[in-house]
């Protein structure tokens, strides 16, 4: 078998064959030594992948960078740059611990690229994709015989005790699946019974912040050469893509690695009380930020969980952190029991994909859950624009510099504002997917389809999380430095109760709804057309891409 180089196929490029750093770096592979070849994608980046393969001989490894992937959506610059980083040190830690590898930049789709490659390595193992996309694309290679396909091993919980615990028709919850997973790993429990005498201790998780504790600064990281060469790749061939790449605020390397985890465990004491918090003093507070090393398997799930169980944290705080971890792993058997939700009978719309990105926009002929019917495109402030309203515009600066906000600003905010606007909630989704650092089709569609929008009816939310000004105030200094006065002109309650009264009919028979319903039926015929003025009002200003302001009179009722 013939050694593989760059000119066998003028869409493939041997990173070894390229000049700079990380090319310099990457010693050339002798085909002929290596006995097996494991390609592992993007987000399958620790040799934890390798040990639980057990495969005999020697064995190399295929790494892909893919532009055909960089320009499916418009993904933030941080995003592309942080994963190109990390699969670029983690070719080099490879080649450290005594790995042949053959990292390959391709303007091709994984599936081709495999195919070239096939001819010069022959079969290739793989392991089986976390994300469903990634997996539709390789399977006429699985079919074929041209990629053997291994079980995940980055998963914390088999499909079993998802299926023994949930089923697989919704209703889906939680409580069921979180239960079956501590009383079968143990975790948290003292003969048989969850310590502290409850499973849940969210009841004490609900705290605002006001200061104190005080909330540590962002971790800033080395860069290195590796990381100044993908910084200017990306802003070389993605600069039009959103926000901005700076890998001194992510960990790309090995020690990078380390260096989070140790972050998100000296944070874990005062994460518990203040994970519902927000804060324009501190996007993180006390939140670990581990979850796109977490998603790239940069660190695996395994070793966080251990690194929360065995720290000094309260149990509430180490509660609330384990409870997150299953909550990704319960979402992930959802996506994928469900096909990705194509098998549930809900409500479905088309949609048109790009969340309104210049240059991406384009019709989906597949048809995606949308309970509510709710078609309104997403508003430019989504992109950066200034809405006006301070929750929105704050949460959207993070994801615009960081491509990162912890999950209360997703759900009460840009989640919640999306929902109350009834943007298409396909929409929102495909914005959360380019827009997010940690986002992946697993991940991402059910969080947003099924709890940040009721895109999925009650399959997986017994209700809609939807708030209005009183919830921001509560958990956020928003208020504080917005334009709106909270309780007297901020349009957000009446965005609510607009919400509440035009899908009202959808949540006929809905227990959990019972009381709001009744509250929004026993509002005055004024107070409703009020609500829905509102609505309008708000919904086509930043349908227009301008600015909400408040009313001139300092009175709602000015809009009407």
């Amino acid at each position: 078998m013939a050694n593989m180089t760059s000119s066998d196929n003028a869409s493939l490029l041997l990173a070894s064959e390229m000049s700079g750093s990380f090319g310099e770096a990457m010693v050339p592979v002798d085909v002929e030594t290596v006995d097996t070849w494991v390609w592992l994608a993007y987000d399958q980046l620790n040799i934890a992948f390798l040990d639980a393969l057990d495969l005999d001989g020697k064995v190399g490894v295929v790494l892909i960078e893919s532009s055909h992937k960089a320009q499916r959506r418009p993904y933030h610059q941080q995003k592309l740059g942080v994963l190109l980083s990390n699969q670029r040190h983690f070719a080099l830690e490879l080649q450290a611990a005594g790995y042949p590898v053959m990292y390959v930049i391709s303007r091709l789709d994984y599936a081709h690229t495999l195919s070239e490659l096939r001819s010069s390595l022959g079969t290739i193992n793989g392991v089986r994709a976390a994300e469903r996309e990634l997996r539709l694309e390789i399977a006429p290679l699985e079919e074929d015989g041209s990629l053997m396909i291994h079980e995940h091993p980055g998963w914390l919980t088999p499909r079993s005790w998802f299926v023994e615990s949930v089923g697989t028709e919704p209703p889906f919850r939680m409580d069921a699946f979180y239960r079956k997973v501590r009383q079968s790993t143990g975790w948290m429990m003292e003969g048989g019974k969850p310590m502290g005498g409850k499973y849940s201790f969210d009841a004490e998780n609900r705290f605002p912040w006001k200061g104190d504790p005080p909330a540590p600064d962002a971790p800033v990281f080395a860069c290195d050469e590796i990381d100044a060469e993908v910084e200017s790749l990306v802003q070389t061939h993605y600069g039009h893509h959103p926000g901005a790449v700076d890998l001194s605020m992510q960990p790309t390397s090995g020690d990078d690695v380390a260096q989070a985890l140790a972050f998100a465990v000296a944070c874990l004491p005062n994460f518990g009380t203040y994970e519902d918090a927000m804060s324009e003093k501190s996007r993180g507070l006390f939140h670990s930020r581990l979850a796109t090393l977490v998603n790239l398997h940069r660190v695996m799930p395994a070793r966080v969980v251990d690194a929360a169980l065995t720290s000094e944290a309260p149990l509430n705080s180490v509660e609330g952190f384990v409870r997150q971890m299953i909550w990704r792993e319960y979402v992930r058997h959802i996506h994928d029991v469900t096909d990705g939700f194509r098998t549930l009978d809900v409500d479905r719309t088309n949609g048109v994909r790009g969340a309104g990105w210049e240059g991406f926009a384009s019709q989906d002929e597949e048809p995606h859950p949308n309970h509510l019917s709710q078609s309104n495109p997403l508003p430019q402030a989504y992109w950066g624009t200034t809405s006006g309203l301070r929750c929105l515009d704050a949460s959207v600066e993070s994801v615009m510099e960081d491509g990162w906000t912890h999950h209360i600003p997703r759900l009460m905010v840009l989640s919640n504002i999306a929902n109350l606007l009834d943007v298409n909630p396909r929409e929102l989704t495909d914005w959360f997917h380019a827009a997010f650092i940690d986002a992946y089709d697993w991940v991402v569609e059910p969080n947003v389809l099924g709890m940040g929008t009721f895109a999925l009816g009650t399959a997986m939310m017994t209700k809609p999380y939807v708030a209005g000004s009183a919830y921001i105030n509560r958990m956020s200094d928003h208020c504080k430095s917005c334009q709106f006065h909270h309780k007297k002109t901020c349009p957000m309650t009446r965005l609510y109760w607009a919400y509440l009264n035009r899908h009202g009919p959808s949540f006929t028979g809905n227990h959990r709804m019972a009381i709001a319903m009744k509250n929004v039926a026993r509002r005055a015929d004024e107070e409703k057309a009020l609500d829905e003025a509102t609505f309008e009002h708000v919904r086509s200003t930043l349908l227009k891409g301008e600015e909400v302001r408040p009313p001139s009179q300092g009175d709602l009722r000015s809009w009407s």
